[in-house]
C-alpha cells in the first residue's frame, strides 16, 4: 500500500497553462497530478485537495470541499483545459488565499492545525510580482513548494517557496520527467518517517534516512559537533563574499546570482547587462522596449497592445473619435481616407465637405 497516513493537509496544486507549455506537456502535468492524488490519503476527514490552473487569468478548477474521493479528483483533472497566455504567478498565489483557502471552499478552521499547503507547478518567469504574495502566504500559514520545469526562472522559485529551500525547491529538466517528484512529495507528506512524527531532537532539519535519520541545518547554518544542533555561517554577510551583485549561500559556500536583466560574466562574480529586446529574448509580438533591466511589449502604428501586453491587434482607424473625417471614413490597410456622401464635394483639407449645388 503506497497511500499516505496520518498527515491531513489541505493540498492546493497551482499549474501553469500558460503559452509556453505546449498541449502534450500539460497532459504530463495532468498525469502527474493524478499519480500525486494516488500516494495520498484522500478524503473529507484526510487530505483535501484543490486544483487552479493559471496563465494570464487564474481559474480555480475545484476547491477543496468539491472531492472527498480520488476516482471523481482524477476525472475532474483529465477534463482540465489550458488557459494559453501569461504567466501571472503571483495572482495565482493571491487567489489561492482570496478564494480557495477558506472555510467556505473547505478549508478546515485554524483551531483543527490542519497543515495549508500549495505546490506550484511552472516552466516560466512570472509576469507579475510573487516575492510579496508568497512572503503574505507564507506569513498566514500557507507551505509552499515550487516546481520548476524546463525553462523555469529558479531565482522566481527560490523567492516564492518556504523555507528551507532545499526542500521546497524542486526542478525537472522536461515534463516528461516531472512523475519522478511523486515519491518525493510521497516521503514529504506521509507521517511514516521519524522527521514526520516530530519525534526526533533536530534543531533545524530532519533528514529522513530509511528507517532512521540526520540531522541537517538551514541554509546559512552549519551542523555542530553534536550532529543536532546548528551554528550560524553566513557566508554571504557583506564583506565576506565577492560578489558583483546577489550572493546565494550554498552549502557552506556560496554562488554569485545577477538581478533581473543582467547576466553573470564568465568570471561568476560579476555581471553585465543583458539586451532583453534581443531576437529570443523575450515575447513581445511587434517592439520591445528596454525598461531598466525588463522589457515591455509596444505595438507599431496602426496597432494596439492586447491585455496580455504581448501581443497586437489592427487598430479601427475608422471608429468614432479616431478620425477627422466631417462626413465618411474610408479605411486604407493601416491608413484611412476621407470621402463625402452623394451630392458633396470633398474639400482641399481632404477632411471637410462642401455641396454641389
Amino acid at each position: 500500500d503506497t497511500a499516505c497516513k496520518n498527515r491531513p493537509l489541505d493540498l492546493v496544486f497551482i499549474i501553469d497553462s500558460s503559452r509556453s507549455v505546449r498541449p502534450e506537456e500539460f497532459e504530463k502535468v495532468k498525469i502527474f497530478l493524478s499519480k500525486m492524488i494516488d500516494t495520498l490519503d484522500v478524503g473529507e476527514r484526510t487530505t483535501r485537495v484543490a486544483v487552479m490552473n493559471y496563465a494570464s487569468t487564474v481559474k480555480v478548477e475545484f476547491p477543496l470541499r468539491t472531492y472527498f474521493d480520488k476516482a471523481s479528483m482524477k476525472e475532474a483533472i483529465s477534463h482540465i483545459q489550458p488557459l494559453s497566455a501569461g504567466t501571472m504567478t503571483g495572482l495565482a498565489i493571491q487567489t489561492a488565499m482570496d478564494e480557495v483557502f477558506t472555510e467556505e471552499m473547505g478549508t478546515r478552521p485554524a483551531n483543527f492545525n490542519i497543515p495549508k499547503v500549495v505546490i506550484v507547478v511552472t516552466d516560466g518567469r512570472p509576469q507579475d510580482q510573487v516575492q510579496d504574495v508568497a512572503a503574505s502566504a507564507r506569513t498566514a500559514g500557507i507551505e509552499i513548494y515550487a516546481v520548476g520545469v524546463d525553462r523555469a526562472d529558479m531565482q522566481s522559485l527560490r523567492i516564492m517557496a518556504s523555507e528551507p529551500l532545499d526542500e521546497h525547491v524542486f526542478y525537472v529538466e522536461t515534463y516528461g520527467v516531472i512523475e519522478k517528484l511523486t515519491s518525493k512529495f510521497r516521503e514529504t507528506f506521509c507521517a511514516a518517517n521519524t522527521c514526520a512524527l516530530g519525534t526526533h531532537d533536530c534543531e533545524q532539519v530532519c533528514v529522513n534516512n530509511g528507517a532512521s535519520y540526520l540531522c541537517d541545518c538551514y541554509e546559512g547554518y552549519t551542523l555542530n559537533p553534536d550532529r543536532r544542533t546548528c551554528s550560524v555561517v553566513d557566508v554571504c554577510a557583506p564583506g565576506r563574499h565577492e560578489c558583483n551583485q546577489i550572493c546565494v549561500s550554498n552549502n557552506g559556500s556560496y554562488v554569485c546570482e545577477c538581478y533581473e536583466g543582467y547576466t553573470l560574466n564568465p568570471d561568476k562574480k560579476t555581471c553585465s547587462a543583458t539586451d532583453l529586446c534581443a531576437p529570443g529574448r523575450h515575447d513581445c509580438s511587434q517592439v520591445c522596449r528596454r525598461n531598466d533591466g525588463s522589457y515591455s511589449c509596444d505595438c507599431f502604428e496602426g496597432f494596439t497592445l492586447n491585455p496580455d501586453k504581448k501581443t497586437c491587434s489592427a487598430v479601427d482607424m475608422c471608429a468614432p473619435g479616431r478620425h477627422d473625417c466631417e462626413q465618411v471614413c474610408v479605411r486604407d490597410d493601416l491608413f484611412y481616407t476621407c470621402d463625402c456622401y452623394q451630392g458633396y464635394t470633398l474639400n482641399p483639407d481632404k477632411k471637410t465637405c462642401s455641396s454641389k449645388t
